[in-house]
């Protein structure tokens, strides 16, 4: 039974990073805007991001480079939380939105320690689930 569930859990978890995947290229723009002027290459770096999330998945569901991915994808989580922040605090609207609302704003942040939780449980190595 709990294997089941992570799988399913797994697989929706996959299909929601390639969703989010294919979002940076569709609202490249307002991903870009969510960092800081600063970072140079805003719009490529959301591409490749974009890209690395799409393969993420795929490989979140191959047995045999889930470990892997599984690892890769709650490094990657916590590597781009800082720019849920910064959109937060600057209050950069989300993309494809054209207002920014604060509350959802700083809401979605709390989505991140989830996202992390949901693929760490997910992709749990099967010789290391006890039931």
């Amino acid at each position: 039974m709990i294997k089941a569930l992570r799988m399913i859990a797994l697989v929706l978890f996959a299909f929601f990073f390639v969703f989010a995947g294919i979002a940076h290229f569709a609202q490249g723009e307002g991903f870009a805007a969510m960092l800081p002027l600063w970072i140079p290459f805003r719009l490529e770096l959301v591409y490749v991001t974009g890209l690395l999330e799409i393969i993420l998945a795929v490989l979140l569901l191959w047995p045999s480079t889930r470990k892997q991915a599984r690892f890769w994808t709650v490094v990657y989580l916590i590597v781009i939380f800082p720019a849920n922040i910064y959109a937060a605090i600057a209050g950069i609207p989300a993309p494809g939105q054209e207002e920014a609302n604060q509350t959802l704003l700083w809401v979605r942040l709390l989505f991140q320690p989830l996202l992390i939780w949901w693929v760490y449980w997910a992709a749990k190595p099967k010789d290391s689930m006890t039931k």
